[in-house]
């Protein structure tokens, strides 16, 4: 069983849910269904569990009065053998994408308040959006994505003791002992390969054969080009694959991973595509990654919507635009340079985006200045360089002299130090300890 943290948020939910339903977000194939349903075997006696793709014939329950006694009836003749018992049954609406009546329950669900209701879908962002609106104070969001490294380590049978002492290092800014720094870095190499989408995983730990890893991958990446297909408008259902399809090369390939249109057809512009890129972006398939052209405490003011790196939501989904050749290089460490660097500023992205940080780069033309992200701590903005080989931070140096800019981090392959000017020099594995 992977262990994930999303289990701990919805302890807490049910613990405090506050006359609330929840619903359970996130990227396809990230362990939204897996996650709720192991949380039901831990803390209730009974799981309803309705998957509106696989039974569609269940909409019936919520075809006619959206009363709770009224929807209780109905489901209790569906499942005459499920004792469906207040505060002792959790509710598990999934695929709820697909009723627009079952999430109009979510209100009756939330005022009744006898039982715990879970929901959760696919592409929430670009279906039935206006339903959810209309929920507001009924429910609350959880988000769901694939495992961070840090989950990867549980599931490689780290101990807790263990993977606590990693964040202790980075917290003390200590230098991690060399034998687990070197395990660190092979077990990091492995998750890039791996990626985090949880039946990734599951399949290396099972056998450790990257082949079928390749194949899990590939299945995963069908799917989300079946889900465009399926829920993008049909002006956008080709334009929107297109810019997807075009990410690997757009990170590995390109210089400076900026997303560039020409990379999808000779000749396209922002004018053709960029809507098919904002819907991505509410189907979680990609985040962007903003360009910066001042870094303050205000990132947002001074944040460029038309220039912007796109990042696949998984490393696993990047893996499978990829050649399997490249999981072998990650694994062995034998990348060319140029690639090497794009794969591990894709692998820093994927941790900051799964810890919740807003994704900014900065560069200024006139003075040939430039980091791979700016993020927000503690209300500073905090530069981030990414070193793939051996050079100078001077961007960073250089940023460090400004005014409400107290540290930056520099990751590298080698361990934790601190310099005199304030720049704190990481391991690539420390970003999902951040």
């Amino acid at each position: 069983m992977l262990r994930r943290k999303i289990t701990e948020q919805l302890n807490d939910w049910a613990t405090h849910k506050d006359e609330k339903c929840l619903v359970v977000q996130g990227a396809k194939q990230a362990g939204k269904t897996y996650a709720v349903e192991q949380f039901a075997k831990e803390r209730y006696k009974e799981l309803v569990e309705i998957n509106f793709k696989q039974m569609p014939s269940a909409k019936e329950i919520f075809a006619k009065e959206l009363t709770v006694d009224a929807m209780l009836l109905t489901m209790r003749f569906r499942f005459p053998d499920k004792k469906i018992l207040p505060k002792k049954t959790l509710i598990f609406l999934d695929e709820i994408q697909e009723c627009r009546e079952a999430i109009t329950s979510l209100k009756s669900w939330a005022i009744d308040n006898r039982y715990d209701v879970i929901a959760s879908g696919s592409l929430l962002g670009v279906k039935e959006t206006g339903a959810f609106a209309e929920l507001t104070g009924y429910v609350d969001y959880v988000k769901v994505q694939g495992m961070d490294f840090e989950e990867f380590l549980w599931a490689m049978g780290l101990s807790s003791d263990v993977v606590a002492s990693v964040k202790h290092y980075l917290d003390q800014k200590m230098h991690v002992p060399m034998p687990l720094h070197q395990r660190l870095i092979s077990y990091y190499r492995l998750f890039i390969a791996t990626g985090g989408m949880p039946e990734a995983v599951a399949k290396f730990m099972e056998n450790r054969d990257f082949r079928e890893v390749d194949a899990v991958q590939r299945k995963l990446l069908q799917g989300y080009q079946y889900g465009i297909a399926h829920y993008a408008h049909t002006e956008e259902k080709s334009k929107a694959e297109k810019c997807y399809m075009t990410l690997a090369r757009q990170l590995l390939d390109n210089a400076n991973h900026k997303f560039q249109y020409k990379e999808i057809e000779k000749g396209a512009r922002a004018q053709k595509y960029y809507a098919s890129i904002e819907w991505l972006v509410r189907a979680d398939m990609i985040q962007l990654c903003r360009l910066v052209t001042e870094v303050a405490s205000d990132l947002d003011a001074h944040a460029r919507d038309n220039f912007f790196r796109a990042y696949p939501t998984d490393l696993s989904l990047l893996m499978a635009m990829s050649d399997f050749s490249l999981k072998q290089h990650i694994v062995e460490d034998t990348l060319p340079a140029d690639t090497k660097a794009g794969v591990y500023d894709c692998a820093v992205a994927d941790a900051l985006m799964k810890k919740g940080y807003p994704l900014y780069f900065y560069k200024n033309e006139t003075r040939k200045l430039e980091l791979d992200f700016v993020i927000r701590q503690n209300g500073h903005p905090v530069p981030i360089d990414i070193k793939s080989k051996r050079s100078k931070a001077r961007p960073l140096l250089d940023l460090l002299k400004k005014e409400g800019v107290t540290c930056g981090y520099k990751f590298i392959e080698g361990n934790i130090c601190v310099s005199e000017e304030g720049i704190i020099t990481l391991p690539f594995y420390m970003a999902s300890f951040l």
